[in-house]
């Protein structure tokens, strides 16, 4: 089977890096880094000819990509612009999970700063302000400190932060409880849940610093077992697809459940539309065999298997720029991705990396510059091999997390 994937991060690289072992694979637009290792392509994906399209990041999503493939024949695995809302707006989604009566926090909407203060003042810690449109994952602010949870509601209404994606936001109650992220392959009427992961969104080791798009994941939880992914299944994904169907929504896709595992069972934090990054990084590689099938059956609207998972343990440690994640400093030079690649269970997917043909080197181009992965027969087999690779690779002011799989 012929396969593109739209995207050019390492949770695409991982997508195309699992699918390619039983598949031809086309990466769009992918990086001039990636492209010293898999097949890529700068084309419109509307005219590359594949048997199935895979879209990675949340914004062609947002933006409709997938209903121009399905207005052209094409088997696409990814929501339509109606059902890429659970994404692109915050107060959608609590609106349809309130009417889908799926369990979560409870919330407010707000688009005026007095309003929004007001409310805050007279709730109790910890506050989550989520910004309502699109933020790349940085978007979030959970904190116990009053005065900068109303700093951050007068910055995302202003538009001082994320512009226009942060002039409404949704004020939620902190759930107290486990977290874990489960992909669900959706084809429109059913679902089935790959394994559960966990990932650290804060910059530093402890969970300290500014929020990130995500430092590093493992997979699988060992408090996680298959009854969690069937209870977050059917009490929380099985009733939004009903939910978007009953709207006129067919939904074929992956949901990318954030819950919390409270006392009186899982609650959602957050639906995305797209896999996560960087837990794809881990959870994907796990899946043995028949991916490209899965994501095929679901665009096709007639899921029939079920995955194959291995039983190792997977970790990623994402190495970031200096700067990051405020003002990135790009240019720096990349050294020692092969032989990170060449440790025995090590694989590095590339993200925020470009490569100078000229030069002859690969050099830092954005946030989030690598993922480090391992697999490991225990947890901290992984560990221990991913942090092996991260000390092969280095660049000028790398940032990374020392506690992932541990903390």
């Amino acid at each position: 089977m012929r396969v593109v994937v739209v995207g050019s991060g390492a949770r695409e690289h991982a997508l195309a890096w699992t699918l390619s072992k039983e598949h031809d694979v086309i990466v769009a637009p992918g990086t001039s880094a990636l492209s010293r290792y898999m097949e890529t392509s700068d084309a419109d994906p509307i005219d590359l000819d594949a048997d199935l399209y895979v879209i990675g990041p949340e914004q062609p999503l947002v933006d409709g990509l997938a209903d121009r493939l399905r207005e052209n024949a094409k088997a696409v695995f990814g929501p339509s612009k109606e059902g890429a809302k659970l994404e692109g707006s915050k107060a959608f989604l609590k609106d349809l999970l309130r009417a889908a009566k799926v369990p979560t926090a409870r919330y407010r909407t707000f688009d005026n700063i007095a309003s929004a203060v007001s409310y805050l003042e007279s709730s109790q810690p910890p506050y989550v302000i989520k910004t309502d449109g699109l933020a790349q994952g940085k978007g979030v602010l959970v904190t116990s400190d009053l005065a900068e949870a109303k700093r951050d509601v007068i910055d995302k209404i202003s538009g001082r932060t994320f512009n226009g994606a942060g002039r409404i936001v949704v004020i939620e109650e902190g759930l107290q409880g486990r977290e874990l992220s489960i992909f669900a392959l959706c084809d429109g009427k059913k679902a089935v849940a790959l394994p559960a992961a966990t990932d650290y969104k804060r910059l530093m080791d402890g969970g300290k610093g500014p929020n990130t798009g995500g430092m590093g994941a493992y997979s699988p939880l060992e408090w996680a077992d298959e009854s969690v992914q069937q209870e977050v299944l059917a009490q929380l994904v099985e009733p939004t697809l009903a939910e978007l169907t009953k709207r006129g929504i067919d939904y074929r896709g992956v949901l990318y459940a954030g819950v919390m595992v409270c006392e009186d069972g899982p609650k959602i934090i957050e639906f995305n539309v797209r896999f996560g990054d960087p837990e794809t990084q881990v959870v994907i590689p796990r899946v043995a065999e028949g991916l490209g099938e899965l994501l095929y059956e679901c665009a096709m609207g007639s899921l029939s298997s079920s995955p194959t998972v291995s039983d190792t343990s997977m970790v990623t440690v994402v190495l970031a720029a200096k700067g990051y994640p405020q003002t990135v400093e790009t240019g720096a030079i990349v050294e020692g991705l092969d032989v990170a690649m060449s440790r025995e269970g090590v694989q590095v997917f590339l993200a925020g990396t470009s490569y100078d043909e000229e030069q002859d080197h690969f050099f830092v181009s954005g946030g989030r510059v690598v993922s480090v992965t391992a697999e490991g027969v225990t947890l901290s087999e992984a560990r221990d091999r991913a942090y092996q690779g991260t000390r092969d690779i280095r660049f000028e002011g790398m940032q990374y997390r020392s506690d992932i799989g541990v903390w």
